[in-house]
């Protein structure tokens, strides 16, 4: 007979023992599968796994910039998955903070001074955002919506948004893109520090990392937040006011979903796209779970997603193999990783039968 509890708590280094554990066998059924479908050489794939990501400077400084962006977004829907509102809208309010960003650059860009367009970009960005964060929250807080469908519905609204003003400002008219917006002039590019291209956004995630394990960890707000998402029940009973916790919290998430949108377009890609979120809303949600909503150990979750992303696009390119193969690796890894979870939070235990026992007693 086997019996599953609860865990109270695992000791620290036992559970990074189960985590080191479930890694090493991955890498391990990843070899045998590497060696049986492609007959090479499984330390060969690894080391090209590995030089895909920390193959060179460049390669590691977007490493990093891909990093922040994700854990940016995994940040922005934290509070609300923490709340247990299923906010699965930050491609949409990524996306809508983009557009945002990419309006003030292209209508602002020769009108207004540097300075001036960047501060229009954050704000319009963070509003946008917000916006879309905060229009679930209202269904939610006042007709109990399925947060879940509506959250979802709502990419599909924000990529056609974005899809309609790439037509009205596509150059050349029908090219169906952008372009590089601002380049000649480089209006509403965030600044670079020194000769680092992706610093700025990395230091601006690492002081959102930090004032959101602050706000969770250590305010009223993030005390809330949690008990709501314990019990709706307990919270209203305690003088909670729920619906005011479940829109001032969309609020912010849609926020840091919409300064996500900034970094990307403002940042780095200097264009608009409907695909710039790269489904980083919903890869979000994995990075933040993975991490029990703790936003330090978010940036492990971001790095182990994003190296593996960037390492399994490297073992495509140099032994030419069907992307799908480096997938088929990729969700190996993270099949084992998420089942390490299941070990450390519960216990199996193996029991034997006692029926047959008791009747011999009797």
């Amino acid at each position: 007979m086997i019996h599953i509890t609860k865990r109270k708590e695992m000791p620290l280094p036992q559970a990074m023992a189960i985590r080191l554990l479930s890694v090493i066998l991955a890498l391990v059924i990843c070899g045998v599968i590497t060696t049986i479908l492609t007959g090479l050489n499984p330390i060969d794939v690894y080391v090209t796994f590995f030089n895909g990501t920390f193959g060179s400077a460049r390669k590691v400084w977007i490493l990093l910039q891909e990093i922040a962006i994700l854990l940016c977004v995994s940040l922005a829907l934290t509070p609300a998955f923490k709340m247990k509102f299923w906010n699965l809208g930050g491609e949409g309010q990524v996306l809508m903070g983009a557009l945002a960003t990419a309006a003030c650059m292209i209508v602002l860009g020769d009108k207004v001074p540097n300075a001036l367009l960047i501060l229009c970009m954050v704000v319009s960005a963070v509003v946008a955002g917000a916006v879309w964060g905060l229009i679930p929250a209202l269904f939610k807080a006042k007709w109990n919506t399925n947060e879940t469908l509506f959250t979802l519905m709502m990419n599909y609204v924000a990529m056609q948004l974005v899809a309609y003003f790439i037509i009205v400002w596509e150059v050349p008219k029908g090219s169906g893109k952008i372009g590089i917006i601002n380049q000649s002039t480089e209006a509403g590019w965030l600044p670079q520090i020194g000769s680092y291209k992706y610093l700025l956004n990395v230091i601006l995630v690492a002081i959102i990392t930090i004032l959101m394990y602050v706000y969770l960890k250590y305010t009223k707000h993030g005390y809330e937040i949690s008990v709501v998402g314990e019990s709706t029940n307990t919270a209203r009973y305690v003088g909670i006011n729920v619906p005011k916790v479940i829109i001032r919290t969309m609020l912010l998430s849609g926020a840091i979903c919409g300064f996500a949108g900034l970094l990307l377009v403002g940042g780095t890609d200097h264009t608009l796209t409907t695909t710039i979120a790269n489904s980083r809303g919903f890869t979000g949600v994995m990075v933040a779970w993975l991490a029990k909503f703790n936003p330090f150990s978010m940036i492990a979750s971001s790095f182990l997603l994003v190296f593996m992303e960037r390492g399994a696009s490297e073992i495509s390119t140099i032994y030419t193999l069907n992307q799908s193969f480096a997938d088929i690796l990729t969700g190996i890894i993270l099949f084992f990783i998420i089942g390490s979870e299941f070990f450390i939070t519960y216990k199996v235990n193996f029991t034997r039968k006692t029926e047959e026992v008791e009747k011999t007693d009797a």
